[in-house]
């Protein structure tokens, strides 16, 4: 599952989690199984159907788009154009796996889009550099709880933040990333390291 996945990303990273503290990630959200069913009305336009497709999405979707755009404002417009896409695309949605997969990538690439649009990646790394930078020797730090790690994300930089986003958390690899995003593989590792040694100073500063 995506929080096991996670966890044991974030180990490489140093960075431990109290299990307790995932334990509302792992489980299914309220009416996970419903979603499916509410798709075909959602086709048809009916507009009870988007609302309770939107009200039992929204809340996961906006803590997605958060994570990438790093404050509410941005997170807030990218979630209302992601329903947008979600909805005019309906139809594109076979049934294979979960509608939340399904639309969680859709959200995910409305949030890269927005941050392209203002250069925010900075995706210009110097090769040598981003190797100079990357290695895969990680400090131990102090456990830091789920709402709080979160919060420490949203303060990354745009670059730092989506490429962590993108392994961590969705599980891409460096050579997905790169493709995803237009940069070099090492790239993608320069902005990852990045974003784990300023985790850890940030959680450090938490002691």
């Amino acid at each position: 599952m995506l929080i096991h996945k996670f966890r044991a990303s974030l180990k490489r990273f140093g960075i431990k989690l109290h299990l307790n503290t995932w334990a509302r990630v792992e489980d299914p959200p309220a009416g996970a199984s419903s979603l499916e069913r509410l798709v075909p009305a959602c086709r048809d336009g009916d507009r009870k159907a988007q609302k309770r497709l939107f009200d039992a999405l929204s809340p996961k979707m906006m803590a997605v788009c958060l994570r990438y755009m790093g404050n509410r404002e941005d997170a807030e417009d990218v979630l209302q154009e992601g329903f947008v896409t979600v909805f005019t695309k309906i139809d594109s949605y076979t049934g294979t796996g979960s509608f939340e997969g399904w639309a969680r990538k859709i959200f995910v690439n409305t949030a890269l889009m927005h941050l392209r649009k203002t250069d925010a990646l900075g995706l210009s790394d110097d090769i040598d550099e981003a190797r100079s930078l990357f290695t895969e020797e990680a400090t131990p730090v102090e456990r830091i709880g789920y709402k709080e790690l979160l919060r420490l994300i949203a303060a990354l930089p745009a670059d730092a933040r989506t490429v962590f986003n993108l392994y961590v958390v969705e599980g891409y690899s460096h050579k997905d990333i790169a493709e995803q995003l237009g940069c070099t593989e090492a790239t993608s590792r320069s902005k990852l390291q990045r974003a784990r040694v300023r985790l850890q100073e940030m959680i450090r500063q938490l002691r």
